[in-house]
């Protein structure tokens, strides 16, 4: 309990406050809301109980191959404990995927704020009035409560802008956004050209997602291929016991069991190595 406690202690805030007063997002981590979390385990868990009886259903049969009571409590067995196992695997996975799903909104949205302040910083304004008029076009552009528009209003509402720029590099964890906060203080501070500085920055972040962007649409075939494997041996086993029962009846074997254990194990592993090989960064 004590331990419990202290790691709940020690969690990261979702949210900040701003040195201007406004709570600002901490793209650092990803907290799912009690609904979230029951909606996606639920999910889980249904999935993972189907497979689980499909691969390891209907065991404890007689001799005549008729479902007696000990099949229906192993059954039951089989589905609670793969659906719970399902569940804990894919939560993980799944507030991963989200975090990273916002960390890429984010640089996208970046991007754009780095073109609006590099065609204000152009038109011959200075840098404060650049960035209010970044967050007026911005606007236009996004819905109200996007992320970066939030950043705005806090970096708007400051006087000390490159200590709100480094706060925001801070908080969003994305090398980007850290980068162009430690570029802005130094020219800033030391009075350097802040828009050729600037456009440079906005230039090798922008060129930089692009090549990301190009990358991901080259693999996005091969993730495609993946998740198709990953449905496959479900759709393969199934068919083999709804076409064959007599056939399908060699999985409630001993040998069976071991194959089909051996062959699930290898499926998952060779599935997150292939996750982790097709996960390419700039």
């Amino acid at each position: 309990m004590l331990g419990k406690k202290k790691k709940e202690v020690e969690q990261e805030p979702q949210f900040y406050r701003a040195p201007t007063g406004e709570h600002l997002r901490n793209y650092r981590v990803y907290y799912f809301s009690t609904a979230e979390k029951l909606l996606y385990f639920l999910g889980a868990f249904i999935v993972g109980a189907a497979v689980g009886l499909l691969f390891y259903g209907g065991l404890g049969k007689d001799e005549f191959g008729q479902r007696t009571v000990t099949t229906y409590i192993l059954d039951i067995v089989v589905a609670l404990v793969c659906g719970f196992f399902a569940g804990k695997l894919f939560l993980p996975v799944r507030q991963k995927q989200l975090l990273e799903s916002r960390k890429k909104k984010l640089r996208r949205q970046f991007r754009d704020m780095l073109e609006a302040l590099t065609t204000a910083l152009g038109a011959g304004k200075n840098v404060q009035d650049a960035f209010s008029s970044v967050e007026e076009d911005l606007k236009n552009q996004y819905e109200e409560g996007a992320d970066i528009l939030s950043e705005l209003t806090a970096i708007n509402n400051g006087f000390i802008l490159e200590k709100l720029l480094a706060d925001f590099g801070a908080r969003s964890a994305i090398d980007d956004i850290q980068n162009f906060a430690d570029v802005f203080e130094i020219t800033y501070r030391m009075g350097g050209n802040v828009k050729e500085t600037l456009r440079n920055t906005s230039e090798i972040i922008s060129d930089k997602m692009t090549v990301e962007e190009e990358i991901e649409t080259t693999v996005s075939g091969s993730k495609s291929e993946q998740s198709i494997m990953l449905v496959m041996p479900v759709l393969l086993i199934g068919m083999i016991k709804l076409s064959s029962p007599e056939f399908a009846s060699n999985f409630a074997t001993s040998s069976g069991l071991i194959a089909t254990t051996i062959g699930v194990v290898l499926f998952v592993i060779s599935y997150f190595v292939g996750k982790k090989l097709l996960e390419i960064r700039v």
